[in-house]
């Protein structure tokens, strides 16, 4: 590192601002003052980070490849800074080195008790806060943390950049097909082209293909069920809903277990922006809001674990059952399922080659900046896609949306169909659908037809981004609970019509509960259920609400014990 003094970085973004002297006054009670000393690293790239760190005196550097060949200074603070960004209270190891450049004193604060005194002084809790989710979008943008090696053709390289994108993890991406550096850095590592996809942590370990568990796992991401564990309430679905449902779980005193296959956020996370949800009049992301809601939920105690992907629910003992991917279980007197729904396929000739390399399901950061100035195209004629055409819009030079109705507003918001059709980069494309798309190694061009008159034509798009309904989650539980015909779960009179089960207990279900006693269902994944984040959030609540009634109950008053369910099939 360059011997002379860092001057401080400022602050461009309103990511680093400075402590009063009252409140670090407010954080000292159980913390510890520590002399510092040129060349002290206050924690390390790769590990995971038990304190908090103020500078009372002096200056620290963040510093990205500490001690290798491409150290970078990423910023210096001074007096009254802090130090770490999201990943401190989410528990995951640190992207990023923080070294001290001149001597002074740091205010060392145990990460639970600065929880603590979060959860007291609202003021300080959310200055912290912002600033966390600003670093931490800053990281993504600069493309620092870890780094995945691979071809942008390999299923297993677009998996795990999905994980990261989808988990808001700050990595870096090396296209072995494009990247000059690529073969030199493989190299150096000992790997051979054909072993790729690799990720590569703290500029020395190498994972080898790792699952999302694995690389999850070692990024110290969420929890995972070492073994079977019991708990009152389990989640299943970390979307708007469930993690409504584990906030007001364990806020109330449930035991409270969340399992989520891929990321927090569901269908909610991928959105770049929503503009119609209470309390946010400038909006606000859909991973902002899931990563907000994950700090809240792990305030209360609830845990959530990221991947744990349920495959099938049972009945034992007069208690549920939900088999987790790798073998654990989760017992638990009561089950609310939040599995939301994913988008359908565009099912057109040449799409196959290029999904998840040039057609995609979601619309955020990590997609748009793949994206560049290359023109692209969105299907689709709801809010979804609507959300999705003006963020990339402002990130591309054109995009065409391709809408099947022939009135933008028959779908879609009013606030939104005014944005589109004001954006002087966006072009819709009405009554239209996508006929063909072109490409050989990349994605080219779409075919679009007039459904109208029959009349084509050749679009110019790098990327192609998918909107067109959705399908629940629900094929692990298709022997389990009652579904109506397009795979959505019935809850209510819907349910007890739907199975006799309920024959056997002494009151009529609750209005979330599903054909099992017990088993409620909350969010887009429920039949019936209005699909917006508002109405998701609050039937998660909800549920909670029904959860106690149940759990509550006289023992025997349901007789649970005669309501068995049937072994689900494995997903």
């Amino acid at each position: 590192m360059n011997s002379g003094v860092a001057a401080e970085t400022p602050d461009l973004h309103g990511a680093y601002p400075r402590l009063s002297d009252e409140q670090i006054d407010r954080l000292s009670a159980h913390s510890e003052r520590r002399p510092t000393q040129r060349g002290d690293l206050l924690f390390e790239e790769g590990q995971r980070v038990h304190e908090f760190f103020v500078i009372l005196a002096g200056k620290v550097a963040v510093v990205e490849g500490y001690g290798g060949p491409k150290e970078q200074i990423l910023r210096v603070h001074g007096a009254g800074r802090f130090l770490g960004e999201l990943g401190l209270l989410a528990g995951q190891a640190s992207p990023l080195t923080a070294v001290v450049v001149e001597p002074g004193e740091v205010l060392a604060v145990p990460v639970d008790w600065l929880r603590e005194v979060v959860r007291q002084d609202v003021v300080l809790g959310d200055l912290i806060l912002r600033a966390y989710l600003v670093r931490r979008s800053l990281l993504i943008g600069l493309g620092a943390g870890f780094r995945i090696v691979g071809s942008c053709y390999s299923p297993d390289a677009r998996r795990l950049r999905e994980f990261a994108a989808r988990n808001r993890l700050p990595y870096r991406w090396t296209d072995v097909e494009q990247d000059e550096q690529a073969e030199e850095l493989l190299r150096r590592f000992g790997v051979g082209p054909s072993e790729t996809p690799v990720v590569i942590l703290h500029g020395e370990v190498v994972l080898r293909n790792p699952s999302n568990a694995e690389l999850a796992a070692a990024l110290g991401l969420g929890h995972r069920i070492p073994e079977n564990i019991s708990c009152d309430l389990a989640v299943v679905g970390a979307g708007p809903a469930g993690l409504a449902a584990a906030v007001y779980g364990a806020s109330e005193g449930l035991t409270t277990t969340v399992l989520e296959g891929l990321a927090a956020g569901g269908q909610a996370g991928t959105s770049s922006r929503i503009e119609n949800y209470l309390g946010f009049p400038a909006g606000i992301s859909g991973a902002e809001l899931a990563e907000r809601a994950v700090l809240q939920a792990d305030k209360f105690g609830a845990q959530i674990n990221v991947p744990a992907a349920a495959k099938a629910l049972s009945v034992r003992d007069g208690h549920y059952v939900i088999s987790v991917e790798g073998g654990s279980d989760v017992t638990c007197r009561a089950v609310v399922l939040a599995t939301g729904v994913h988008y359908r396929r565009l099912q057109v000739p040449g799409i196959e080659p290029f999904e998840g390399a040039g057609v995609y399901y979601a619309a955020t950061l990590h997609e748009a900046r793949m994206c560049r100035v290359d023109p692209v195209a969105v299907v689709g004629g709801g809010n979804s896609a609507g959300q999705a055409t003006v963020f990339l819009a402002d990130h591309t030079e054109c995009v065409y949306l391709v809408v099947r109705e022939a009135d933008l507003g028959e779908n879609m918001s009013r606030y939104l169909v005014e944005q589109v059709e004001h954006h002087p980069r966006v072009e819709v494309l009405m009554h239209s659908e996508v006929r063909r798309v072109n490409g050989t190694k990349a994605l080219d061009s779409l075919v679009v037809e007039d459904n109208q008159d029959g009349t084509r034509r050749t679009v110019p798009a790098r990327a192609l981004f998918v909107f067109i309904g959705a399908t629940p989650c629900t094929r692990w539980l298709s022997d389990a609970i009652a579904l109506d015909e397009r795979g959505s779960i019935l809850t209510g009179s819907d349910a007890m019509r739907a199975t006799d089960l309920w024959q056997h207990v002494d009151r009529p279900p609750y209005f979330l509960e599903t054909s099992l006693p017990g088993v409620f269902a909350a969010g887009d994944v429920r039949s019936g259920s209005i699909k917006r984040v508002a109405s998701a959030v609050g039937e998660g609540s909800m549920a909670v609400r029904l959860v106690h009634e149940h759990v509550d109950r006289p023992a025997g008053s349901t007789r649970q014990q005669r309501v068995s369910a049937p072994q689900a099939a494995s997903s």
